[in-house]
């Protein structure tokens, strides 16, 4: 939610400063300017991308607000599963898991843990390569590569809608320019009207360049920004889930396995050891 806190503070510095030096704020108020560069960056944007990614994108704006899912809690609950599928094969085998595999949804394993469970992107990374485990026609090499492909393609599709909104971000300074080009000249074509009447005018075309810079950098850029800072952040659940199961291939303990996958994590939202230790020891004596 810092979105709103930023854009709140940069329209009270902006508007603040132009106010103390004696400007009157309703002058910036221009509704025939704000169409003009809001409609062209709207069609710009239309234009520019096709309707998979226009629908990408306006599904991927609302986290950008809501804050990133991304948190300690969720991690430790993924390390958790993780360790508790891994215990299970040790103990059960491979075969053990099917059932779990093929029902995620309906499995008592994977309902332990519904923020998991909820994420099917990450679920369904997770039942893939165990599935792909319990087929035994891959070798571990043939998985690590599976996996460096799949993660690269989801970090592409992850930031495909950043792309959109930074675009749309670069390009509102040139439509401000547009919009106060326009209005100068309205402004020429009116060269018979009193002084103070063109310099209402005037200044009516340069809020156009005041207005797409405004929303460039204090409105949209962050929302590009704020989408790739979230993107990265959860992208670290599938970097973790590969390192675990990457680990038990080599033939680590599950214990070892799952610290792997902690320590891939960004420090603010890795779970210390001895929290995570304390985790598993109550897994194991449920």
């Amino acid at each position: 939610m810092t979105i709103p806190l930023g854009w709140i503070i940069g329209m009270v510095c902006a508007l603040g400063g132009y106010a103390l030096h004696g400007g009157h704020i309703s002058v910036l108020w221009q509704p025939t300017e704000v169409l003009t560069i809001v409609g062209a960056a709207i069609g710009y944007m239309v234009a520019s991308n096709s309707m998979r990614i226009l629908k990408q994108t306006f599904a991927a704006l609302p986290s950008a607000f809501k804050g990133s899912a991304a948190s300690k809690r969720l991690y430790l609950d993924l390390l958790c599963l993780l360790f508790e599928i891994l215990t299970k094969i040790r103990r059960d085998g491979l075969m053990s898991m099917e059932a779990d595999i093929e029902e995620p949804h309906s499995s008592p394993l994977f309902e332990k843990y519904p923020a998991i469970s909820k994420d099917h992107h990450l679920l369904e990374f997770l039942t893939d390569y165990l599935r792909m485990m319990l087929g035994g026609a891959l070798n571990v090499v043939q998985i690590e590569s599976l996996m460096e492909q799949e993660l690269e393609v989801h970090h592409e599709m992850s930031h495909v809608p950043v792309g959109v909104i930074q675009k749309v971000a670069d390009a509102l300074p040139a439509f401000g320019i547009v919009a106060a080009v326009m209005g100068v000249v309205h402004t020429m074509g009116s060269i018979g009207l009193p002084p103070a009447e063109l310099g209402k005018l005037i200044g009516a075309a340069l809020v156009g360049t005041f207005l797409g810079i405004l929303l460039a950098y204090s409105f949209v850029g962050p929302v590009a920004t704020v989408m790739e800072q979230n993107a990265e952040a959860e992208s670290k659940g599938f970097l973790c889930v590969k390192a675990v199961l990457l680990a038990h291939l080599n033939g680590f303990t599950a214990p070892a396995a799952v610290e792997f996958g902690r320590k891939i994590l960004y420090a603010d939202l890795r779970p210390s050891f001895k929290e995570l230790d304390d985790e598993t020891k109550a897994v194991k004596g449920k």
